[in-house]
């Protein structure tokens, strides 16, 4: 498996996990669900970092779907150079550190937003090598 094909699974498998906390502090908060509570949603507050982990769930799945088609279209073409390497993990590891920062609710200089633009940053370094490889 290349290194970009490994980062991308473990993107998947962060994305695929960050529902469990949510879960957990909707169980923590509420209770166990109750066959009411699938017909009308409970509208009883829920604490900050409940909503941050949903917040941040919702933003991994978002941002999923173009690292991973840029990803599998650079394996269909065969690219893979230090560049896109390199992209992959940073990728993978601000993605990582984002939904850590999103759920802990740290303001420590901006972490959410610095993390998001660096994950951002890599994706799109990781398009500009694929296409630079393309042409």
């Amino acid at each position: 498996m290349t290194t970009e094909l490994t980062y991308l699974l473990l993107t998947a498998l962060l994305t695929g996990v960050l529902w469990i906390p949510v879960v957990i502090g909707y169980v923590s908060s509420r209770g166990p669900l109750k066959p009411s509570d699938y017909r009308t949603v409970p509208t009883s507050p829920l604490p900050d970092w409940v909503n941050r982990a949903n917040r941040a769930h919702l933003n991994a799945v978002e941002n999923f779907a173009p690292f991973a088609a840029v990803v599998l279209i650079a394996h269909a073409m065969g690219v893979s150079t230090q560049v896109t390497q390199v992209c992959a993990a940073t990728y993978f590891y601000a993605r990582a550190a984002h939904a850590v920062a999103h759920i802990s609710g740290t303001g420590f200089f901006f972490a959410r937003t610095v993390l998001f633009t660096v994950g951002w940053i890599a994706f799109v370094g990781f398009a500009i090598e694929v296409l630079r490889k393309a042409a």
